[in-house]
């Protein structure tokens, strides 16, 4: 994700402009877009200041939260496909839900070619 730009980059473009310069020499001298500069500007007007938004969600939320009843589920079910778990699961959980938990716990969905020899000798 990209950064903001800083505080003081946009108190000299707010200034700029506060002294009569062209938006567009404004844009070109500090290198950012018309765009950016329209939008700190609505900020300045609404808000009063023109700082960055700070402190937004990104990303959604984890569907499966209580990651203790989780990790013994994957135990218990170990053997199903992600579907068939996130059925079993349910509360609304998908495949990728359930691959996105698995991840985070750090559990590998890999079959091992080593119990499938030994479950055949």
């Amino acid at each position: 994700m990209s950064a903001p730009y800083s505080y003081d980059l946009r108190t000299k473009a707010i200034e700029a402009i506060g002294r009569g310069e062209p938006k567009t020499k404004v844009c070109q001298m500090l290198k950012i877009s018309r765009n950016t500069l329209d939008l700190w500007l609505k900020r300045k007007q609404e808000t009063g200041d023109y700082q960055a938004i700070t402190h937004f969600q990104t990303g959604s939320r984890h569907k499966i939260t209580d990651w203790n009843r989780f990790a013994a589920f994957v135990k218990e079910h170990g053997d199903k496909t992600q579907a068939q778990m996130a059925k079993v699961w349910g509360e609304g959980v998908t495949q990728q839900n359930i691959s996105d938990a698995l991840k985070k716990l750090g559990i590998s969905r890999r079959k091992r070619l080593t119990a499938i020899r030994n479950a055949t000798k």
